[in-house]
């Protein structure tokens, strides 16, 4: 019974390294984020560290990339204006490779009230991922990651709304 115990446990590790692989991500679903620094507009941080407690949202985007530019406002409609009262939910939008003077008018012309930070030199990006954009990371009150996505499609978008009224309905 021990040894097939090891067999599935064994084949359950390495399935979730390759599909890690397999996508890009450098880190597996279930393990602990890395730490990370988000500079806020005002010189203030949002440090990972001080996330925990929270259901956190990850989003990495670029301006310029049309996928994010499809998911950026169902993220502001179907989530944000949902959860930005709920006291256990954080949401960081991070703009790979781009600083505020590409942000600000981005965040004009769409009228986002959703909470995006700078990534210039993908700092918090290259801890997660090397290539590939939009990208989610769902990280529970621990710290931990417990989804990730690549991409945008609109049943995986749907997937990430049902876990997150999962999380922070049940309250």
């Amino acid at each position: 019974m021990k040894y097939i115990l090891v067999i599935v446990c064994s084949f359950l590790f390495f399935a979730s390294q390759a599909q890690t692989a397999e996508s890009g991500w450098k880190i597996a679903l279930h393990e602990p984020t890395p730490e990370f620094v988000v500079p806020k507009k005002n010189g203030e941080q949002v440090s990972s560290t001080d996330l925990k407690g929270k259901i956190v949202l990850l989003n990495f985007f670029a301006t310029w990339c049309p996928p994010c530019r499809e998911e950026l406002p169902r993220l502001q409609k179907e989530i944000w204006e949902k959860y930005k009262d709920h006291p256990k939910f954080e949401l960081l939008v991070l703009a790979r490779e781009q600083n505020w003077d590409k942000i600000d008018p981005f965040i004009s012309e769409h009228q986002f009230t959703l909470p995006i930070y700078p990534d210039l030199k993908r700092n918090v990006f290259g801890l997660f991922a090397e290539q590939g954009i939009p990208r989610n990371v769902i990280l529970d009150t621990q710290g931990n990651i417990i989804y990730q996505s690549v991409g945008y499609e609109e049943k995986e978008f749907n997937q990430l709304i049902v876990l997150l009224d999962r999380l922070l309905l049940k309250d």
